[in-house]
């Protein structure tokens, strides 16, 4: 079969799941739609963590390859007004995972059209990646100690490349994710009386500044790491100091050791803020995804098949990384910017859109390396 005959069926199957986008673990009429377009092509396709859908192709040897696909969308309204646009109000698969989610379907019938494999094939359709993680669920499920996982591949859109373009890195390409929310408490008093109250807010603002030199201040130039506040809620009124003030932020980092330090170092700040300006800092940490770590040994292999763009690392978060840290894996970008046709908005954005002819090349990928790349 010519992939790109699929155009019409993958084209057809992008739009349909365009237009129910769910958002984690309630992805019921996407699984529904999942079960339905496998099972038409003779497949049996087996339900796992909920909402999630998997399928098992035995091939010749013990050994597997997994290939996933994230099926969950964003809380977010649409403004592509586009013919397929979303039927769930505030709801949008603003995230490419309606391609993503075609493009496995269409490398599933595309397979149909072999005799035999030369390994196992595992197509993995996952629920949960924008939160709270469902490849963690899927891989603590044991799924891939089951059908001998030996190695694990994935493709995520990306309107930062150009259409067509395939990207990747050896190592590091994603950074580790953690949530930071911290509490400044301090003493309520008159605007005009400040000398009777301990202003959170003013200790907030200089917190602020504190945290900021860790990156540049406390860590080697080399070490790759953001800590962004993005939220800040204090006060009541504008003429009495705020007893209490929070901000709630994000720490991006390409390894564990660089996590804990910055950590350590916001403790060490904390207490002494608490002594200085008589505040209480409470402080809760949600360490979430780890970094995307690309197998040295299979990107060696592909480089020698595949055309593949260098990218920068960025720190964007994708649990992917989850499965990576069970078993070998490599982690793609296939770009969707066309200025021609204005597709150049962000993830995660109201009007991104793009066409649908880039997810064969994803199929075109993922055929190669079914049959090309060598398992350990």
């Amino acid at each position: 079969m010519n992939i790109d005959n699929l155009l019409e069926e993958v084209t057809r199957y992008r739009r349909e799941l365009h237009q129910i986008p769910e958002i984690g673990y309630s992805e019921v009429k996407t699984q529904e739609y999942l079960i339905e377009v496998l099972t038409k092509m003779g497949y049996k396709p087996e339900i796992i963590c909920g909402t999630g859908v998997y399928v098992y192709i035995e091939g010749e040897g013990s050994d597997t390859v997994a290939f996933r696909a994230d099926i969950d969308a964003l809380p977010i309204t649409e403004e592509t007004n586009c013919s397929f646009k979303s039927l769930h109000k505030g709801h949008m698969h603003a995230c490419g995972h309606d391609g993503h989610m075609s493009m496995l379907l269409g490398f599933a019938h595309h397979l149909k059209s072999y005799k035999k494999f030369n390994k196992n094939i595992l197509l993995i359709f996952q629920p949960a990646e924008e939160g709270p993680g469902g490849a963690k669920d899927i891989v603590s499920e044991g799924l891939l100690e089951k059908y001998n996982v030996k190695g694990i591949f994935g493709a995520h859109l990306f309107p930062g490349l150009e259409e067509g373009v395939v990207a990747s890195k050896k190592g590091a390409m994603m950074a580790q994710s953690t949530e930071i929310d911290i509490d400044i408490i301090g003493k309520s008093g008159h605007g005009a009386m400040p000398q009777t109250a301990v202003d959170s807010i003013l200790v907030t603002a200089k917190l602020l500044e504190a945290y900021q030199s860790i990156v540049s201040r406390s860590l080697s130039p080399l070490s790759q790491s953001v800590i962004t506040f993005g939220r800040i809620e204090g006060g009541t009124v504008r003429n009495i100091i705020a007893e209490n003030t929070r901000i709630e932020g994000t720490i991006r980092t390409f390894s564990r050791k660089i996590l804990d330090d910055i950590l350590r170092r916001i403790g060490e700040i904390n207490e002494g803020f608490e002594r200085s300006y008589g505040v209480r800092i409470n402080c809760h940490i949600n360490i979430l995804y780890p970094p995307v770590i690309n197998d040295a040994h299979l990107f060696s292999q592909i480089e020698e098949l595949v055309d593949l763009s260098d990218i920068e690392p960025l720190m964007l978060a994708e649990d992917f990384s989850y499965y990576q840290e069970a078993v070998p894996g490599i982690f793609f970008f296939l770009g969707t910017k066309n200025e021609e046709r204005g597709f150049t908005a962000p993830l995660h954005n109201s009007k991104f859109n793009f066409d649908e002819k880039v997810l064969l090349k994803g199929i075109e990928l993922y055929t190669l390396l079914s049959k090309k790349i060598k398992l350990i």
